[in-house]
């Protein structure tokens, strides 16, 4: 085993972590911290210490646990403590036991509530962190998220007749969405396409009926369909991988958490819309597995939220990133593209995993005519943003951000504000801030629908 560097200090994980206020020493090594994310995705357990674990590990069908025995460490109490991490309500882990199986030798059973695919991996120090030795638990039986938005919509349908129209101080989306995809309608004035804001919205403005489009199917040839936008937002970071931390201790996947979910409730409020988080809790997603969700629910649009930090905390504003297949468009789009696609070395990827390496050569396939499609979005957005705060440039700039190379989505990456910059993490902990980003986010998609109807799809939806 190698020595492992001297932990710079430790992260601040909430109530999932066991930071040891005396280190506990066993055969040469120290367990440092004991972590458990419980997600309906999947469920991670992680053991951190001072120097790699050596591990065996059995996945027993029935009933299903799993099995992990770690040499050359005795039973201490950092080991014990891991039993009292399960929640009750993780999906997918019922409980842990741990023993001294033999000399130098614990076992820790696992206790599954369902048939899982379980992936157990070392990772080395990277950041805050030193050696960890992971156990990522994936339910064999995974629910159909397109599925799940289709039957939530049509929930809506059943209800409508009955339900009176909820009143709305504004309307960006009503007139847009039941003319969305003819796109033989004449043009609208620049005037007329400018979307609703609450200043000038009448009261009494509600939400419309959802409609029943016509999609054109090609010259001479007209169908009918039913036709759902769906939205995928992608809040940063998460789990094992906090994002930027601030002066004051915010942690940026917090934050952007929170405003993916203001924005989430915006969107579901426009009929035919429903909006898809890649991440709903506090866990980490792979940025291959983020872009392969969004495809999976057949995402029209892929809105990725940050609030990173800088050098210095003099940077301020707020950003709009496309992809680019040239170069990054500056030197600071090509450091900010670098520092988030590092995402996967600090959440902790499994880059054994089969299809990791299927899933990556996807992110090849960009398209030009989706960056361009990823321009006018982010143009869009960038408009909207600017009437609530400062930019930080005032174009869409651009660089290889892996997270946005779905080869047919328009996908942008949203940096909210710097939260290395003081009076940034403030204003990003406020709930006024949050609903106003949510508001001009939302009208950024709105302006970019009037200007770009989504085309039909293959099947409704």
């Amino acid at each position: 085993m190698t020595k492992g560097l001297s932990r710079r200090h430790a992260l601040q994980m909430g109530s999932l972590v066991l930071l040891l206020g005396v280190q506990q020493v066993a055969r040469g090594l120290t367990i440092l911290a004991v972590r458990v994310w419980p997600a309906k995705d999947y469920s991670r357990v992680t053991i951190e210490s001072d120097v790699g674990l050596k591990t065996k590990y059995y996945f027993i069908a029935e009933p299903p646990r799993l099995a992990v025995d770690i040499e050359g460490i005795d039973l201490i109490p950092a080991l014990r403590e891991l039993v009292a991490k399960v929640k009750p309500d993780d999906p997918n882990i019922s409980g842990i036991r741990v023993g001294q199986n033999a000399p130098g030798v614990v076992r820790l059973v696992v206790e599954l509530k369902q048939p899982m695919m379980p992936q157990v991996f070392a990772l080395q120090p990277v950041a805050a962190y030193q050696h960890r030795l992971v156990f990522d638990l994936y339910p064999t039986q995974v629910a159909d998220p397109l599925a799940a938005l289709i039957a939530e919509r049509l929930k809506d349908r059943t209800l409508a007749p009955t339900t009176p129209a909820a009143p709305a101080a504004a309307d960006p989306l009503g007139e847009l969405i039941a003319r969305q995809t003819d796109r033989s309608a004449p043009a609208r004035s620049a005037e007329a396409t400018a979307p609703a804001t609450a200043d000038k919205a009448p009261a009494s403005a509600a939400l419309p009926k959802p409609p029943s489009e016509t999609v054109g199917a090609g010259a001479g040839s007209r169908n009918k369909t039913d036709r759902l936008i769906i939205v995928a937002l992608d809040p940063g970071h998460g789990g094992e991988d906090p994002g930027a931390i601030g002066p004051g201790g915010t942690r940026e996947k917090d934050v952007v958490l929170q405003i993916a979910l203001r924005l989430r409730d915006r969107i579901n409020a426009i009929p035919n819309m429903r909006a898809f988080l890649t991440r709903d809790a506090d866990f980490f997603v792979p940025l291959h597995i983020r872009v392969q969700k969004a495809r999976r629910v057949q995402a029209d649009l892929f809105i990725s939220i940050h609030a990173d930090a800088f050098f210095t905390p003099r940077p301020q504003g707020a950003s709009v990133f496309a992809l680019s297949d040239k170069g990054a468009t500056s030197s600071a789009a090509r450091w900010m593209a670098d520092k988030e696609n590092s995402a996967d070395l600090v959440g902790g990827l499994n880059v054994k995993a089969k299809d990791s390496q299927v899933q990556k050569a996807l992110l090849d396939m960009s398209t030009t005519a989706q960056i361009n499609d990823s321009l006018k979005l982010g143009g869009a957005m960038l408009g909207e943003i600017g009437s609530v705060g400062k930019l930080h440039k005032p174009r869409v700039e651009q660089a290889g951000f892996a997270v946005l190379k779905a080869p047919d989505i328009p996908s942008v990456l949203v940096e909210a504000a710097f939260i290395s910059n003081p009076e940034e993490e403030v204003k990003l902990r406020s709930e006024a801030y949050q609903v106003q980003l949510a508001d001009a986010l939302m009208r950024g998609i709105s302006r970019y629908f009037a200007q770009n109807p989504p085309l039909a799809r293959n099947r409704p939806l």
